[in-house]
């Protein structure tokens, strides 16, 4: 019993979240996206350790899941993907310049970066100050007319200051803060797809 008592403690905290979780602003960025795609705008995707699996997987969703037969499609990046070119930088450049160098080369004017940060950038462990590099990058964004969109967790941290849009999963819980990114990632494809279908 003890294990079921676990089980049903973890669901009654995602029911929680579920509820708490602000819908307005998940609608915000869905928006947001849905402008860039009308304007033909590239989507690059940050993130570390299990932030940075969900930017490959939702890079992989807007590109696939929002498809609609006859209509333009996403065009997205998730730049942790590029494992040689990541490792060269932080090599050359450091771990904090990882995802700013690699927009150097490739961000547009009105382009989006998605940045995704369990702790939203707050806090520090033996390398120091946590996701700077996603920090950056977004402010280099911002800096040259681009979009920023975070998906953070705990308060939101220092993200949900720094993005035009953020959404913040409102639970001390790096699983539960994870798991839930994933599942507004796929509820943005969802929704991006129903608008694009009614797109004329």
């Amino acid at each position: 019993m003890e294990t079921i008592s676990l089980v049903e403690n973890y669901f009654g905290e995602v029911k929680g979240i579920a509820d708490e979780i602000s819908k307005e602003k998940i609608a915000d960025i869905v928006n947001a996206l849905y402008e860039a795609w009308k304007r033909g705008s590239h989507i690059y995707i940050i993130g570390n350790g299990g932030s940075a699996s969900t930017a490959t997987h939702f890079k992989c969703d807007l590109e696939k899941s929002t498809i609609v037969e006859g209509k333009q499609r996403f065009r997205a990046t998730a730049l942790v993907d590029n494992i040689p070119l990541v490792s060269a930088l932080v090599n050359d450049n450091g771990w904090s310049e990882v995802y700013v160098e690699q927009l150097k080369n490739v961000f547009n004017k009105k382009d989006v970066v998605i940045a995704i940060s369990v702790h939203g950038s707050s806090g520090k462990d033996k390398a120091g100050l946590w996701s700077q590099n996603l920090l950056k990058a977004m402010q280099f964004a911002k800096d040259n007319g681009g979009v920023t969109i975070g998906m953070a967790g705990f308060d939101g941290g220092v993200m949900k200051d720094v993005a035009d849009y953020c959404i913040v999963v409102p639970k001390d819980s790096t699983p539960h803060v994870e798991s839930f990114h994933v599942v507004i990632a796929h509820l943005i494809c969802q929704c991006l797809k129903e608008k694009i279908e009614k797109e004329s």
